[in-house]
């Protein structure tokens, strides 16, 4: 299921403007940046998968490109 498909007070970026930074968890803020996941996946599934993969926002942040 796409994001747009979701209630908006699940989805992260009205999430966001409701009810802040804080409330959003790491994958959540991840996926807003992303913005767009693959076909058939969310950027939200995507981020969950980049955090595991690369282990916190600044693993991600610092892998190199060729591990993307």
């Amino acid at each position: 299921m796409v994001i747009t498909d979701w209630p908006l007070a699940e989805r992260p970026r009205e999430k966001l403007l409701m009810q802040g930074p804080d409330s959003l968890s790491d994958a959540e803020l991840l996926a807003i940046f992303i913005r767009t996941g693959p076909p058939g996946q969310s950027a939200l599934d995507l981020a969950r998968h980049l955090l595991s993969a690369f282990g916190s926002v600044r693993g991600v942040l610092d892998a190199p490109r060729d591990e993307f």
